[in-house]
């Protein structure tokens, strides 16, 4: 049996679609009482309370770990989830890291995502550690303003990253989970190229079949946008990567296509499969 946690995101579903059609038992992992793919059982537990997940837990011989972000405010230790895992009898463990602990790793939330990584290499279980950059999904930020003005709103409009397609992390993780090949991997996880906002917009108006603006926002625009759902200084943050991306985030990473022979699926992929979300 395979537990995943966040089962209900962007990663978590495609994941337990993946190992179920694998011949996997999953147990799906939440917060709140939710609908799972078909073939999983449901368990509700709160990550920042990890011995709640010792029922999840039992009996299992992997682990999906991806921490929601207030599991890094003052206070939480999710070390300790990594060892209600080993005293389950879980053997393995895939962390979903980021990219951020090498490319900026002086930011709070990225210095306790790499210690909780050394936590894992001295458990003693086999793990993997993926380290995604930018998520294709974060466009659904504009779906609203899509479905009701037909534009995209964002700064830096011709400033880009890899981002990656969340069902191509999924596969990596099914791999990592699946596979004893890659137990001590730690990969690096990209799209096939860098995307700009404004060709995002292109992509999102080709799957659409109806014309999208492109509406280019100041920085502080943008910050105050963000504010709103997160801290500022996360804000600023995050607008830092998007305006000024480093070398080392705005390198192509082999590492998908090392894991599942194939490349990574580019952004218009992933607009088309979820087109709905923007009418």
């Amino acid at each position: 049996m395979i537990v995943v946690t966040g089962a209900t995101g962007n990663i978590g579903r495609p994941l337990i679609q993946a190992l179920t059609e694998a011949g996997q038992q999953v147990t799906a992992v939440s917060r709140h009482t939710a609908a799972v793919p078909n073939g999983a059982r449901h368990v509700v537990a709160d990550l920042a309370e990890p011995a709640s997940l010792s029922p999840a837990l039992a009996g299992a011989k992997a682990l999906f770990l991806l921490l929601s972000g207030d599991l890094h405010a003052t206070g939480a230790n999710p070390a300790d989830i990594i060892g209600e895992a080993a005293a389950g009898g879980v053997r393995r463990v895939v962390l979903l890291s980021t990219l951020g602990v090498v490319t900026r790793p002086s930011g709070q939330t990225r210095i306790a995502m790499r210690a909780l990584e050394d936590t894992l290499r001295e458990s003693g279980l086999q793990w993997a550690i993926l380290r995604p950059g930018g998520f294709a999904s974060n466009a659904l930020w504009w779906a609203e303003s899509v479905r009701t003005q037909q534009v995209v709103a964002a700064p830096f409009g011709d400033v880009g990253v890899p981002i990656i397609d969340p069902a191509d992390i999924a596969a990596v993780a099914a791999a990592c989970l699946l596979d004893d090949r890659h137990a001590g991997g730690v990969y690096e996880l990209t799209g096939p190229q860098v995307v700009t906002p404004r060709q995002q917009a292109e992509a999102i108006a080709a799957a659409l079949g109806s014309p999208v603006r492109f509406h280019e926002l100041t920085r502080d625009e943008a910050k105050a946008a963000m504010s709103q759902s997160m801290p500022a200084e996360l804000a600023d943050d995050t607008l830092d990567i998007l305006g000024s991306p480093s070398p080392a985030e705005l390198h192509v990473s082999p590492d998908v296509l090392r894991v599942l022979g194939r490349a990574p699926r580019p952004f218009a992929d992933w607009a088309a499969r979820n087109v709905a979300a923007f009418r």
